[in-house]
């Protein structure tokens, strides 16, 4: 991903973000009203055809949102564009979350947007030989989501390294983390497992994958956003 295509989707996602934020004390108060666990929203999951989705997808699978999961591929077609932005503007109550490349995420950013969505989590995902990187911006209704995606990936052992920013400033984490194992598409099964159990009570981890699917190898934007 070049320098352009990164600096406007994280520009296209700090208003959103920013708005989430300033929303958190009603969420904070929902949770508690609720005993600190809410029943998972109905999620949409947005995946391309490459194997990063297919990982992705494992990992939304064995969260506690599986039940209310349905899953699309991604493209940059009209009726996909229309038919996003028409359950974007339904009014249902709903999470969007999903892992495609920067070009299907800078349109999908745009429609969230444009239709007043709140974008919770954005983040964006290198993986090369030697381990994978990982950038995110998080609002507060998605906190912890970075640290526990981070606990994963050291879990798994492949090489990585995690920034984790909030949108209004604040102390960033920074982990980071050699690789005790060759490459693989875990992580992306993590992250799919982690924002599908945003919001939930679901502590378990993501399905191990071990070989079953090939390293992955690229650029990758992962996102949560709540309509």
């Amino acid at each position: 991903m070049n320098i352009e295509r990164r600096t406007l989707l994280k520009g296209m996602a700090l208003g959103g973000l920013a708005g989430a934020a300033m929303g958190a004390s009603s969420l904070a108060m929902t949770k508690a009203m609720l005993g600190g666990q809410t029943q998972p929203l109905p999620t949409l999951v947005l995946v391309d055809g490459q194997a990063a989705g297919n990982a992705f997808l494992a990992g939304v699978g064995a969260s506690a949102a599986a039940g209310k999961a349905e899953v699309q591929r991604t493209d940059l077609g009209l009726d996909f564009v229309l038919g996003l932005q028409k359950r974007l503007l339904s009014g249902q109550p709903q999470r969007i979350i999903g892992l495609v490349d920067d070009a299907s995420a800078a349109l999908i950013l745009d429609l969230a947007r444009s239709s007043g969505a709140r974008v919770q989590w954005l983040g964006q995902h290198s993986a090369l030989a030697g381990g994978t990187r990982h950038q995110l911006l998080s609002a507060d209704s998605a906190q912890g989501c970075a640290l526990r995606l981070g606990q994963q990936l050291h879990a798994c052992g492949g090489g990585f390294s995690l920034s984790g920013e909030h949108p209004l400033g604040g102390r960033p984490l920074k982990l980071a983390s050699a690789a005790r194992s060759g490459g693989s598409a875990q992580w992306a099964a993590s992250l799919g497992h982690s924002l599908a159990s945003l919001g939930t009570a679901d502590s378990g981890a993501a399905p191990g994958l071990a070989s079953q699917l090939p390293a992955l190898a690229g650029q990758f934007v992962s996102f949560s956003i709540v309509a």
